[in-house]
């Protein structure tokens, strides 16, 4: 409201009265903000108590687990048994209790087509997602007949706006015995059980991801289907859909050794950043973007306007062909050529001498450069925080593409140079988001 309000732009509220010329305006937007968040937190305390009652009363919820469906039931929607993903559902737990890997499990049921509970192909989270949380497929306890409800709840981050879920004191979990839904045998429930004790084995993942240990996580992408590129393991790094999800939801199948890629990432990074004519050639095009007319104020304006004399001109000229030259017309066109030949002096004026360089601005360009390459020298060094190091990789680097055509596998990454002006420029020129960059592309 503040910066719309600034800007001259007036906002109506049709629903409550609000405008931002009234005086009492800033007393409305509060008690309105308020007003607002109260029947936000009233609304949410009126559904949770509606669905609470309809658990209460045995019918559904909310929520999908795979192998059932609702159907219209008295009062509400009741859960009934999908025979069709029944089959399925016993199918991954059998597999699994005899020592298959959840891995090949999405894989075969990715090959089949099937589509998992959300309409989606099938990942390793999504069956055997986390133990102690009850999350994935085969942890899911409604297969034996248990209802959970109330378990978690889902909360916004007032800082990203994203929604999360936190587990409620087990004390509130609501806990209901429906046998009629039970899908998997109470002993085939426990040798899945019992394989799970073990600990993870091939192919399956406990509990939260692992923490990412190398250099270049979250930066690199899948030329084939846009996935993450992860370490597969301890040498190479790897699409991880094709690892997770198998060939038939991606089928690159491209993989490159981690000490490669790494050392040829560096390589680029040191060769175009670390010379020293690096920093002469930052604060050379730093100079040219200042003196350029986009960056002298009044300059685009003025431009503008006498595009706008020009079709004046052009308009009076052809009304004067075919009515003839009256008083009017004669001093309306006199009037817009004066304010021509007066803009375009002021126009070549201005482009013939440069903008006022700022020094302040050329120095401090420099020093937010100086600091990001020693940033950058320790962490080519081996020193410095892991995750600090990727931080300054992803501003430098941006999404490296990694692919392969008939001379091998290559990366494809925006060019290192320019996205470091945009990274130490950016602030003091106002210069506009990385896009639009050329892609630099070299083997492995």
């Amino acid at each position: 409201m503040k910066r719309l309000e600034h800007r001259g732009i007036r906002i109506i509220g049709t629903a409550d009265g609000y405008d931002t010329r009234a005086r009492g305006r800033k007393v409305m937007r509060i008690a309105r903000g308020l007003i607002n968040e109260l029947y936000l937190d009233d609304l949410r305390e009126k559904t949770h108590r509606g669905l609470a009652g309809q658990f209460d009363r045995g019918l559904s919820a909310g929520g999908r687990s795979y192998g059932y469906r609702t159907v219209e039931a008295p009062g509400g929607r009741s859960m009934v048994i999908d025979e069709t993903e029944a089959a399925h559902v016993r199918w991954i737990f059998e597999r699994f209790a005899d020592g298959h890997s959840v891995r090949a499990i999405a894989h075969q049921l990715n090959q089949w087509g099937l589509r998992s509970a959300r309409g989606g192909t099938w990942a390793v989270s999504a069956l055997h997602g986390s133990v102690a949380r009850g999350l994935g497929l085969l942890n899911n306890e409604l297969y034996i007949g248990h209802v959970v409800w109330n378990r978690r709840q889902w909360l916004k981050d007032p800082e990203t706006g994203k929604r999360g879920y936190v587990e409620r004191p087990r004390e509130e979990w609501l806990v209901r015995q429906v046998p009629e839904l039970r899908i998997v045998s109470a002993e085939l429930w426990q040798r899945v059980r019992n394989r799970t004790r073990k600990g993870p084995t091939a192919g399956t993942r406990a509990g939260r991801g692992a923490v990412p240990r190398t250099l270049f996580s979250g930066i690199l992408r899948c030329a084939t289907c846009g996935g993450p590129v992860i370490a597969i393991n301890r040498e190479r790094y790897g699409c991880g859909v094709h690892k997770d999800r198998g060939n038939t939801v991606c089928n690159s199948g491209v993989t490159v050794t981690r000490e490669a890629l790494d050392h040829r990432l560096v390589t680029e990074l040191c060769e175009d950043l670390l010379q020293t004519s690096a920093l002469a050639e930052l604060q050379d095009t730093v100079r040219g973007l200042l003196a350029s007319p986009q960056h002298q104020g009044g300059t685009d304006a003025a431009a503008q306007r006498l595009a706008m004399v020009d079709a004046e001109i052009r308009h009076l000229v052809d009304a004067v062909a075919r009515l003839g030259l009256s008083d009017a017309l004669q001093r309306r066109l006199q009037a817009a050529e004066t304010e021509h030949r007066a803009l375009t002096a002021r126009l070549t004026a201005r482009l013939a001498e440069p903008a006022p360089i700022t020094r302040d601005i050329i120095d401090d360009v420099t020093a937010r450069y100086r600091r990001m390459m020693l940033q950058l020298k320790e962490v080519l060094a081996g020193e410095g925080d892991l995750a600090r190091t990727r931080h300054i990789l992803a501003d430098m680097l941006g999404v490296v593409t990694i692919g392969r055509d008939d001379a091998g596998v290559y990366a494809d990454l925006e060019e290192p140079a320019e996205r470091l002006l945009v990274a130490v420029a950016g602030e003091s020129l106002g210069l506009v988001a990385r896009a639009g960059f050329e892609p630099a592309t070299f083997g492995l």
